[in-house]
């Protein structure tokens, strides 16, 4: 299972054609319990493994989420690719309700609840961020979309706010202005600890409501965020199961590489403790 792929998503994603599902795993990490037992399968002759991000049931805030323990157990998995899917608001009009977006770069405004990195506690690394997703990822998902019904941006930058409640005029004003593309709840930290396990990570979004800058169209709110959700999720299944079924590992993405040099404490003084914590981490 050395090259197997990791979704995280709604608990719905892996409800799709030709997924053959075969058992769950309860799987322990140093960092405490996952958001839920991860499904194991396969999709196209491949080994796929599904996280729900909220658990099922969508019973954690984005704040309650134990990023940390989900890309952990994922890696102690075999997992080496990761797409990501989530739901998003826009911030910009072209970025419509019902369209999907590649996300190329992150903004955090988040409020620091967050364990947001593998490293500490004696061991301190600081991994490159220059492109947080992996972009030849990013043209397979392209390349899968081009005769799908939907729109498929190729890039935007992900706003992640700490939540839950949704932002206010004032704020969505303000990021609408300051340029940002889409904005949501769960981007960060999860988008950077996979690269500092060495997962090459491809995040998805699917836009849901124009969040609460545009005056021309509705606030939003859960009951239209669920609407516009159940019909991404259509679109959304078939191009997951479209680019497991055209990606190709590349063990020498840099991906994997990213924490080769981003330790800056002497490994003579690294604590036993902390060490056997990161290992799995920091091992190829």
């Amino acid at each position: 299972m050395a090259d197997a792929i990791g979704i995280i998503g709604g608990s719905g994603l892996y409800e799709m054609d030709g997924f053959q599902a075969r058992k769950f795993h309860k799987v322990a990490t140093p960092f405490g319990k996952p958001s839920d037992d991860i499904l194991e399968g396969r999709l196209h002759n491949k080994t796929t493994f599904f996280l729900p991000r909220h658990a099922r049931g969508h019973r954690l805030l984005p704040s309650e989420i134990n990023y940390r323990a989900n890309i952990y157990a994922l890696k102690k998995l075999g997992v080496r690719n990761i797409i990501a899917v989530t739901a998003v608001g826009s911030l910009q009009s072209q970025y419509e309700p019902g369209h999907l977006v590649l996300v190329d770069q992150y903004i955090d405004r988040t409020k620091g609840i967050r364990k947001s990195s593998f490293f500490g506690e004696g061991i301190v690394g600081h991994i490159p961020l220059f492109h947080p997703t992996r972009r030849t990822m990013g043209a397979v998902v392209s390349t899968c979309a081009r005769d799908l019904p939907i729109r498929l941006h190729q890039s935007g930058t992900y706003l992640c706010i700490e939540g839950p409640a949704f932002s206010t005029p004032a704020e969505s004003v303000m990021n609408h202005d300051a340029g940002f593309a889409i904005i949501g709840m769960t981007g960060i930290p999860e988008a950077y600890l996979a690269r500092e396990a060495g997962i090459c990570y491809c995040s998805v979004a699917m836009v849901t409501d124009y969040d609460s800058w545009n005056e021309e169209e509705e606030y939003v709110n859960v009951e239209s965020v669920m609407a516009v959700m159940r019909e991404n999720v259509i679109h959304a299944k078939q191009l997951v199961s479209r680019t497991v079924a055209a990606l190709q590992d590349k063990p020498e993405c840099h991906c994997r590489q990213a924490n080769k040099y981003a330790i800056m404490t002497d490994k003579k003084a690294y604590p036993k403790k902390t060490l056997a914590k990161l290992k799995l981490v920091l091992s190829e």
